[in-house]
């Protein structure tokens, strides 16, 4: 379970980003935040890592205390069970896909395994299966330099399943892609989503892929959250209370209403 318990976060230029957040997330979970640019998404997101550190409150996360005390080695083992999953897919081009892959496992390996790349058996079952279950299995052993936008935001979704998270970050992680690329990138989230029980927080700078896909919506504005409650309750009421103005294309992924018909809404 994630806690936030009125945590709020000010960064050193004097910034509010977030104002007394309280929430709760439970295992399992499927969310999207939502909300203009700078009313607090990435910061909500990357506090539950500590990528950034708490200003006041209590954040929970698995029953760990986020706070400045988790640092060195007890940080890295939080943090084996929390994978994140970023616009740019971060992956190391000329080496192939399923050594990219591997790498989730680096954390688990001594550290002469970890400089001469000596995986085992079950380390490489694992990268193969994480690859399967968002179906790029047979783009193992090409390079990651040589795939497509979408299938390359796979390989880093599958490098994030062969950590095993029990939570899944992941911030606007389909904002760079065309939009039926998007929907297909969108769907294996949904699938690891189900099938494994790991809980996924997604930053989301589409409305309609966040409805679509996200079981709960977040909506934050200026730091606060004005809506918190399942994606089917929100209506153009609640998205201009939570952007402060009526939804434009440059929030929607599928501005073509022929375009949108190829995928089920």
């Amino acid at each position: 379970m994630i806690k936030f318990d009125k945590v709020g976060k000010t960064y050193p230029d004097g910034t509010v980003a977030l104002k007394e957040v309280s929430l709760e997330i439970e295992q399992g979970e499927f969310v999207a935040v939502i909300g203009l640019s700078g009313a607090g998404k990435s910061t909500l997101v990357k506090l539950i890592n500590k990528m950034i550190g708490v200003t006041k409150g209590t954040l929970t996360v698995n029953s760990i205390e986020v706070n400045n005390e988790l640092k060195g080695k007890r940080l890295r083992k939080f943090r084996r069970k929390i994978g994140m999953v970023f616009q740019a897919f971060n992956l190391v081009g000329r080496t192939s896909v399923i050594r990219n892959v591997l790498a989730a496992r680096v954390a688990e390996m001594n550290f002469v395994e970890s400089l001469l790349g000596l995986y085992s058996k079950d380390d490489k079952i694992k990268a193969l299966e994480a690859l399967d279950k968002v179906g790029i299995l047979e783009k193992a052993y090409s390079r990651a330099d040589q795939l497509s936008g979408g299938q390359q935001q796979r390989v880093a979704l599958a490098r994030t399943i062969a950590q095993d998270p029990s939570i899944i970050l992941a911030d606007e992680p389909v904002a760079s892609l065309d939009p039926i690329t998007a929907n297909q990138v969108m769907k294996d989230f949904e699938r690891v989503n189900k099938d494994l029980n790991i809980t996924v927080i997604a930053n989301m700078h589409h409305v309609d892929m966040a409805l679509k896909y996200a079981r709960r919506v977040i909506g934050i504005r200026d730091g606060n959250i004005v809506f918190d409650g399942p994606s089917d309750k929100v209506n153009e009421d609640l998205l201009k209370e939570i952007y402060g103005r009526n939804i434009t294309d440059e929030d929607i992924m599928f501005k073509d209403e022929d375009e949108a018909e190829q995928i089920e809404f």
